[in-house]
């Protein structure tokens, strides 16, 4: 099947978007998917410079961890995004891993899918729409990827919560499940 790579962006420990991707893992690996987790707690990950650079030598100027997570994302058939939502966008570490993958764009780069997982204390539809929508404007800077889905969790606020909202549970392991 598919070689996917799973990058949980969350900052808590225990965090209820982790232990969703926990279950979204497993459910992809059932499904028969190689899955590698790459989680940016404990990665130092600066900002862009928008020194160009890396649009003609397709490495980074900067030597941190995004380097090495850009290459797992190039070697990739699959990516899957999990953020929490803060302010009601995707988390600022997130953000700046997406704008550090910038050696990516002229790369001879292998995802053709992209997926999202989010979580957040409200639990309205809406809730995840400008994370999406960041997320949407990255994914189309790269010819051969698509956006493929997404799945949202509501109403998890506090620190490991997700482990008795069974619902979200369910979801995420067939989120997995489902993944190409």
């Amino acid at each position: 099947m598919s070689k996917v790579l799973v990058i949980t962006t969350s900052l808590r420990a225990k965090s209820n978007s982790d232990r969703l991707a926990d279950e979204m893992i497993r459910g992809a690996k059932d499904a028969g998917h190689d899955v590698e987790l790459i989680s940016l707690k404990n990665k130092l990950i600066n900002f862009c410079r928008g020194c160009f650079a890396c649009q003609k030598t397709e490495k980074c100027v900067i030597k941190d961890d995004a380097v090495e997570i850009a290459e797992k994302v190039k070697e990739a058939d699959t990516l899957v995004f999990v953020t929490p939502i803060y302010y009601y966008e995707m988390s600022g570490q997130m953000k700046t891993l997406l704008d550090r993958l910038n050696p990516l764009f002229p790369a001879d780069y292998k995802f053709c899918k992209v997926y999202l997982l989010t979580t957040a204390a409200e639990d309205e539809t809406y809730v995840p729409e400008k994370a999406l929508s960041g997320l949407e404007g990255w994914v189309d800077c790269f010819a051969k990827a698509k956006l493929a889905g997404s799945l949202f969790c509501g109403g998890l606020t506090d620190v490991g919560e997700a482990e008795d909202h069974a619902e979200g549970l369910e979801k995420a392991y067939a989120f997995g499940k489902q993944l190409q």
